[in-house]
């Protein structure tokens, strides 16, 4: 990595990055009982100063609703007691976690007697770009906290009131267990000056990682010279082959699409085998209709439609590649399943795929095809998902290729190193 920018003194948004670069040092040889210390005074502080969070919240809430800021979004900004409580436990459940920080990767003992061990340590200073919900700012940081990484906290304006309470009520508790304060900081800042100091302070912060929608996490990717990991955006595919058991493919689909479609890992397309269409297609229409869902279709999707007095929109390329996020699906009938796989290649972010079928050979196709970081085989897409993983926790859902791929849990904010022990060794 390049040195670190010069010029701390007169940027907040650097001079936060370089504390957090201090604190990240004395976190990286901290025991793991150290750090759950610290998680279990963040949990018992947020209860006890619950009221102080909620009031800092109403003032974001009444700018929201002020600026016209739609239901769906006010909820999504809403603390309430219930909801802090619920925050602290899921820090309580990540101190239960398996601790990544020290982990043997491999080892061996070289022909010349080294003893070789490559060791899982922090990443460092974690810096975390995200949109609307409050609690991020809590998983974020105690995630940062468990893995030994110190947090840089960049929320979206409209939350800067609860995330500046949390912030605090977070560093005091860090304090009170004998850990940094610096080891978690709101960037300083609300406009976007600061979101690009902080992509832009490379040597001082050792990654990125946006979470929120395609057009911030394409801003990162594009403008950050910090290393950025991926959080992608979910146009998730289902397809459903030739030999698929019809009743669980309707279950998957509805499931997939219906069952909380606002998320990334909601199917946004459902491709049918041409041999099943004429039977399959009124029973899909039939309980995605019920589920509320309007189909965005092929002509073989628009016929089956008209024939079950069901409107179907027709489909344009621009749903294939869109990412919904509600209650609407593209849907295309395909000669065969490499037709499927040649459609989801072309459109996909690759972040979901699944296939419904029965046939062992067409699922291990299907699967060696896909180039996406999840691939379900007869189960719904929204199981891409870290708790749902079993990693307890996740910091988001990466679609890139280098390090993290898919959910990312403890695991993936840590790097390696090696260890080298010998007896006198040199090389000559």
């Amino acid at each position: 990595m390049s040195a670190a920018p010069a010029d701390t003194a007169s940027s907040p948004v650097l001079a936060a990055a370089a504390r957090a670069r201090e604190a990240a040092a004395e976190l990286a040889p901290l025991p793991r009982t150290a750090r759950d210390a610290a998680l279990l005074a963040v949990a018992d502080a947020l209860e006890a100063r619950s009221a102080e969070i909620v009031t800092a919240n109403a003032a974001d809430l009444d700018r929201a609703r002020a600026a016209g800021t739609p239901d769906g979004m006010i909820d999504r900004l809403t603390l309430t007691p219930q909801r802090i409580a619920a925050i602290a436990a899921d820090v309580r459940h990540i101190v239960t976690l398996p601790d990544p920080v020290g982990e043997v990767v491999r080892g061996s003992t070289l022909p010349n007697g080294l003893e070789l061990r490559q060791v899982r340590v922090p990443l460092g200073v974690v810096g975390i770009i995200y949109e609307g919900r409050p609690n991020v700012t809590v998983d974020a940081a105690a995630l940062c906290l468990k893995s030994g990484n110190a947090a840089l906290l960049r929320g979206s304006s409209s939350a800067y009131a609860s995330n500046t309470a949390l912030v605090a009520v977070l560093r005091d508790a860090v304090v009170s267990a004998g850990l940094p304060a610096d080891a978690v900081q709101l960037v300083p800042g609300e406009s976007r000056d600061s979101v690009h100091e902080l992509m832009r302070a490379r040597g001082l912060v050792d990654v990125l990682i946006p979470r929120g929608g395609a057009s911030l996490i394409q801003a990162v990717v594009r403008d950050s010279t910090v290393p950025v990991i991926e959080t992608g955006t979910g146009n998730c595919h289902v397809y459903v082959d030739a030999a698929a058991d019809l009743d669980m493919a309707v279950d998957i689909l509805v499931d997939s699409k219906a069952q909380r479609p606002s998320v990334c890992n909601a199917a946004e397309t459902v491709l049918v085998h041409a041999d099943i269409a004429d039977r399959f297609l009124p029973r899909a229409l039939a309980a995605l209709t019920a589920a509320g869902v309007t189909v965005h279709g092929d002509e073989a999707w628009q016929k089956a439609g008209a024939s079950a007095g069901t409107e179907v929109v027709p489909a344009t390329d621009a749903d294939w590649e869109t990412e919904y996020l509600s209650y609407d699906i593209a849907a295309a009938v395909v000669p065969d399943l490499d037709a499927a796989v040649a459609h989801i290649r072309r459109w996909t972010s690759a972040h979901t795929e699944a296939i419904v079928t029965r046939d062992t050979a067409a699922a291990r196709r299907f699967v060696s095809r896909m180039d996406s970081a999840a691939v379900m085989v007869n189960a719904s897409t929204r199981f891409t998902d870290g708790g749902r993983f079993g990693f307890g926790a996740e910091i988001g859902i990466s679609t890139q290729k280098l390090h993290a791929r898919g959910p990312m849990g403890l695991t993936e904010l840590t790097s390696t190193t090696y260890v080298v022990t010998g007896d006198g060794h040199t090389v000559e």
